[in-house]
């Protein structure tokens, strides 16, 4: 067993996990939401669902650390807690992008000894957006199991120079938005 699908479950992280196991090519790969802040626990059965969550996560993992990963965070607040959360299985040498809904422009920082991508994301989704970033279109993926998808677009990515400038974290924080991630259809 992986030592980050143990610390995700032994600690109730996973949420909504619609991969959780071994890939082709990495002990251990993941895709769904991961809690952040969890809910007020009711009683020992019951729990509300999680305050705060890293959305549409896709990560891959070879040892104790996390070597990839990519999510979304409905807001910029939510960046503090997850590194908080999360900073035991994150590593220097990790290739971390992060899609924040209510950012108005991207950025690469350093945070507590890590580096962070930090993209705006406003109609699209995390999916979609790798895949641009690594000049893969739907069409490369269509055959694909899902171990597999999360391999190619894994290994595409890392192989990508994802040209972006460098800003401390106050500029980023500079580039929040108060109004975040518009609603499309039907509500």
């Amino acid at each position: 067993m992986s030592i980050i699908k143990d610390f995700i479950y032994d600690n109730n992280l996973q949420w909504q996990a619609s991969y959780s196991d071994e890939t082709e090519k990495y002990p251990y790969g993941y895709r769904g939401s991961l809690v952040i802040t969890p809910g007020k626990v009711l009683s020992a059965d019951k729990q509300l669902p999680p305050k705060a969550t890293a959305t549409q996560v896709i990560l891959t993992a070879k040892s104790g650390h996390i070597d990839f990963l990519a999510c979304e965070l409905e807001t910029l607040d939510f960046f503090e807690p997850f590194v908080e959360r999360y900073k035991e299985v994150l590593s220097p040498e990790g290739l971390y992008i992060i899609f924040v809904t209510d950012l108005d422009a991207d950025g690469k920082l350093e945070y507590e000894g890590l580096t962070f991508y930090m993209f705006a994301l406003d109609e699209s989704s995390v999916w979609n957006e790798l895949l641009d970033h690594a000049d893969l279109s739907k069409g490369d993926l269509k055959k694909l199991n899902a171990a597999e998808k999360i391999d190619t677009v894994c290994d595409e990515i890392k192989s990508t120079t994802l040209r972006i400038s460098e800003k401390s974290y106050d500029e980023i924080k500079a580039l929040q938005s108060a109004e975040g991630k518009l609603l499309f259809g039907a509500v």
